[in-house]
């Protein structure tokens, strides 16, 4: 093993940039599985990242963008403050927004209804299932921002991918990774991580980098999640797990309290320019994913003011159209299908913490005033839909996936 990655602490004003060394190369595909170009391409040594310590390094930033994440960080603390009395129906609604948003950055989409049914258990579309988990890693983050550490981030990576990839789950990678190029070989790779063997020390140095309260917070997620997407810890899923932390770390440093700002929604309308400021960093410089995240923060939090604006208004109209005294079951219900825009009655049952049987009578108002529109069709195991809200959920998607106002 070369020496140790070199301490940015020593570091005057520049970061510290991303080096490389020479690896040798093992095959991990039998020779006889690949023509005489590929074998020819993919052997000898290659170069694999060499990533910096960063415990000790403070950016130096242009004052125009310590102005703009002052910016940023003012917009997400008004927005989770104006939320703060309203955080049962529109937590979850946005945790599921932020998750829907990461995972269709690593082209991974679904609509809000198949989203809704994944998380009844339905495993009919693929994406949808590994949404859940995304959103399950979200759920994840914010619970231990708290306590954010190296058995915190496998417990983030756990939850995200255990019904996908279980033998991974959880667990630093053990071989080498990278991106781009192709999946027979690292040496025409885009980038190619550090070796298996210097993660866990990384891991550590992140960690340690995360804690830090010198900065504002916005800065230190950015720069945290830059350099946890270089070292590329796990096999699969870094990239969600990477803006999972993010969320993690606005929350454990204060910036929010009671709801999820869908940062990813902002970085989605351009992914490549994204990509961009990760190599920038690797690079050396960090402005441009300090100065991406506070933009796609401000983008995003716009966004979900119009998404809870346009649930606002159909929750109100809900009231006026529903027949049922205050306080009822079916009133109750409301708050419910807001948040888990398709039910069925077990799922109606354990939120009002009622049963099948009153679950069903709950639905019945719903149904009669078009709040509800059941769609299985069965005289069994039927479930209902909530239109209003499933076409909320997909226009603020298609907003986040535009590009340009």
């Amino acid at each position: 093993m070369p020496s140790d990655p070199p301490d940015a602490s020593t570091a005057a004003g520049d970061w510290p940039a991303v080096a490389a060394e020479v690896v040798e190369w093992t095959p991990t595909l039998s020779p006889d599985l690949l023509t005489r170009a590929q074998r020819a391409r993919y052997r000898g040594p290659y170069e694999a990242a060499v990533v910096p310590f960063i415990t000790g390094a403070t950016p130096v930033l242009h004052p125009s963008t310590s102005a703009l994440v002052a910016d940023a960080s003012q917009v997400i603390t008004r927005f989770d403050a104006e939320l703060g009395h309203e955080v049962a129906p529109f937590a979850a609604i946005l945790l599921r927004s932020e998750s829907a948003s990461s995972s269709r950055i690593e082209n991974l989409s679904s609509g809000a209804k198949q989203i809704a049914l994944a998380q009844l258990g339905s495993t009919a579309k693929r994406n949808a299932t590994v949404i859940v988990g995304n959103v399950a890693a979200m759920t994840a983050a914010i619970d231990l921002a708290e306590t954010l550490g190296a058995r915190s981030v496998l417990a983030i990576h756990r939850a995200l991918i255990e019904h996908q990839n279980p033998e991974i789950a959880g667990r630093w990678r053990s071989d080498q990774v990278w991106v781009g190029g192709s999946s027979v070989g690292p040496h025409d790779a885009e980038f190619v991580a550090p070796v298996a063997a210097r993660v866990p020390e990384l891991i550590d140095d992140l960690v340690a980098f995360m804690s830090r309260l010198d900065m504002s917070p916005l800065v230190t997620a950015a720069i945290a999640h830059a350099q946890f997407e270089t070292i590329h810890p796990f096999p699969d899923g870094n990239g969600r797990t990477g803006r999972a932390l993010v969320q993690s770390m606005l929350r454990g440093h204060g910036l929010t309290r009671n709801v999820t700002v869908p940062v990813s929604a902002g970085l989605l309308s351009d992914t490549e320019h994204y990509f961009g400021t990760l190599d920038a960093y690797r690079s050396g410089d960090v402005t441009p994913i300090v100065e991406i995240m506070a933009t796609a923060a401000i983008s995003a939090t716009h966004q979900a003011t119009q998404l809870v604006s346009e649930l606002r208004n159909v929750r109100a109209r809900w009231d006026d159209v529903v027949r049922a005294r205050r306080g009822s079951a079916a009133r109750r219900l409301l708050d419910v299908v807001l948040r888990q825009p398709v039910v069925d009655t077990r799922t109606v049952a354990t939120a009002l913490d009622i049963s099948p049987t009153n679950a069903g009578r709950a639905i019945t108002p719903l149904v009669d005033a078009g709040v509800l529109q059941e769609f299985t069709g069965f005289n069994r195991n039927r479930m209902w839909q909530a239109n209003d809200v499933l076409g909320a959920l997909d226009d603020f998607a298609a907003r986040a996936a535009r590009r340009g106002p």
